[in-house]
């Protein structure tokens, strides 16, 4: 009888694990840039998401015009990989419900749904409801973290059953102090530096890893600065427990991938260690004079995972043959 695979020996039925969602996640409202976006996707793969902005990116008087833009462009070809979702208007906007209705109407549905400015659990739920109702119930939702509510009720927001990922609105968050937190708070620098937003950031991915979602990263607005980001990218992805981030020009798609992407010494040692335990169907084995169990096979799984969503054309690949073993074909409970 073959060894199990990962999925099935390393995690407890009906456990929470969150969805492997691409580590990268691209902005653009105005519609050259959406369309770049895409063609950019189509080049590089599903290594990143595009969010279509229909909340800054659409003119004020103009949301619904946009969001039917929005729709065509889900619809078109230039969505090949099914991995495009749109950002909505708050929930409490006048024409949230209208917009949404455009949205879902489109010929191939977004790959989910960002809901901006929730100040409670409460906003969350009455979006989610009205987003049911209008037939986006198969629809996976994001939130953004981004009031003192929302991050009050972080944990609630993050065990709602409808929710996948959870982001950081840093600008915003900064923005809802008055000023008590300086600006200096939103670089790339401040963003790790300042108690309020590091509790922030800290809280936002601990409820995530808690209800078994996705935490996502909040920008870093110098995007010339390519070390800058790269920094900014290493910290969340090594120190603060993030999974994904947001890019918010096509200059950041490359350098966020790559920041999260596993060192090649990192994947060597996992495949051996995840190699060894399959053979030994997931009993305790040694490695290197160190001992790993069911505890360590899992961090070294999830690295393989991270490492095989974030290989792109051009970039770091998995070896075929470690592919084909895990990631080659569905695998059957």
């Amino acid at each position: 009888m073959p060894a199990l695979h990962p999925t099935l020996a390393l995690y407890e039925p009906g456990e929470a694990v969150a969805t492997l969602l691409p580590v990268c996640d691209h902005y653009c409202g105005i519609e050259a840039r959406m369309r770049k976006s895409l063609e950019l996707q189509a080049e590089l793969g599903p290594v990143f998401d595009v969010t279509l902005d229909a909340e800054d990116g659409a003119p004020v008087g103009g949301e619904i015009e946009h969001a039917y833009l929005i729709a065509a462009l889900l619809a078109s070809d230039g969505n090949r990989f099914g991995r495009v979702g749109a950002r909505l208007l708050p929930v409490d906007h006048r024409r949230f419900s209208d917009m949404v209705q455009v949205v879902l109407q489109s010929a191939k549905p977004p790959a989910y749904l960002m809901l901006p400015k929730p100040r409670s659990v409460a906003d969350v739920d009455r979006a989610a409801t009205a987003i049911d109702a209008l037939g986006g119930a198969a629809v996976p939702l994001h939130a953004l973290v981004e009031t003192h509510g929302a991050l009050h009720d972080v944990h609630a927001i993050a065990a709602h059953p409808r929710i996948e990922s959870l982001s950081f609105g840093l600008m915003d968050f900064v923005s809802a102090h008055g000023g008590a937190i300086p600006a200096s708070a939103m670089s790339a620098k401040g963003q790790f530096e300042h108690p309020l937003v590091l509790r922030a950031k800290l809280e936002i991915a601990a409820a995530c890893h808690a209800h078994g979602k996705t935490p996502s990263h909040c920008v870093v607005t110098e995007f010339k600065h390519a070390s800058a980001l790269m920094e900014a990218a290493g910290k969340a992805c090594r120190q603060f427990g993030y999974t994904r981030m947001w890019s918010i020009h096509p200059s950041q798609i490359r350098p966020i991938v790559e920041a999260f992407t596993p060192t090649v010494a990192e994947v060597d040692q996992a495949i051996e260690i995840v190699a060894a335990a399959q053979a030994a169907d997931w009993a305790p084995i040694r490695h290197h004079d160190t001992l790993h169990d069911r505890a360590s096979y899992r961090y070294f799984w999830q690295l393989l995972e991270r490492a095989h969503r974030t290989s792109y054309t051009g970039g770091p690949q998995l070896p075929a043959e470690v592919r084909d073993t895990y990631f080659g074909a569905s695998v059957d409970a």
